[in-house]
């Protein structure tokens, strides 16, 4: 099974979750009245979910376009991280095709394609297959949403609300390599709560995890040697 197919195999578990958090988007997006040809818009040439919802939120006419633009700007200023991140993955790719592919990327099948790059089974091609999966279900969900608008009035009745914390608390289990990933956790939390309650806006994502990034910079070269100790006995039993 090549790396298209292996993406979208690991990004299966997911879908439960995208559906029911797309879904949450479309009820939204009905009861602000907004067009399914525009809602379609949204998740073919942004692709976002955070973003999406940000926008429908704001949607009210007259649209106010140029708080709009900048509010989902600053929500996607994390696929900066995000593309940093996947520098060896696309190391020897062309600009095309490094866009193109990242227009796919998404927090669930970057994180599972991370997940499988450990392993030594993530390539591009697996962040890719994940990606058009999780379009193809959270367009599906969005407009079954819109569909189904006026018969949930309140998404939180049934607790859809809760699919996104959901889905991400579980991502970030499966991306915790041990105690040498605690400093930089706790401080990109603390950097994001902090920044939420003083700063307006969507910054405290963007504040949470460059510093949260920054801080493992300066981790003691004791935790760094101790990770890698653990890596290499492992590695020598494989050889033997």
């Amino acid at each position: 099974m090549n790396g298209f197919y292996r993406g979208v195999r690991a990004n299966v578990p997911l879908l439960p979750s995208v559906i029911a958090y797309s879904s949450v988007l479309g009820v939204l997006a009905s009861q602000k009245s907004v067009a399914w040809t525009h809602m379609m818009a949204l998740n073919l040439f942004m692709f976002a979910g955070s973003a999406q919802f940000v926008l429908v939120d704001m949607w009210s006419a007259p649209l106010p376009v140029l708080e709009m633009a900048v509010a989902a700007a600053v929500v996607n200023l994390r696929y900066i991280l995000i593309g940093a991140s996947l520098k060896d993955l696309f190391a020897g790719q062309g600009i095309l095709k490094r866009l193109g592919i990242m227009h796919f990327v998404a927090d669930e099948n970057w994180a599972m394609t991370m997940v499988a790059a450990r392993k030594g089974e993530g390539d591009v091609f697996h962040l890719l297959g994940g990606g058009m999966l999780l379009m193809f279900v959270w367009s599906c969900g969005t407009m079954a949403g819109m569909y189904l608008g006026g018969i949930i009035p309140d998404p939180r009745v049934l607790a859809l609300d809760f699919a996104f914390t959901a889905v991400f608390s579980a991502l970030a289990v499966s991306l915790w390599q041990g105690r040498q990933d605690a400093i930089p956790w706790v401080v990109a939390i603390a950097a994001s709560v902090v920044t939420e309650h003083v700063v307006p806006g969507k910054w405290y994502i963007l504040v949470g995890g460059i510093l949260g990034a920054v801080s493992s910079v300066f981790l003691p070269e004791v935790e760094k040697d101790e990770s890698s100790s653990v890596v290499e006995p492992c590695e020598v039993r494989e050889n033997e």
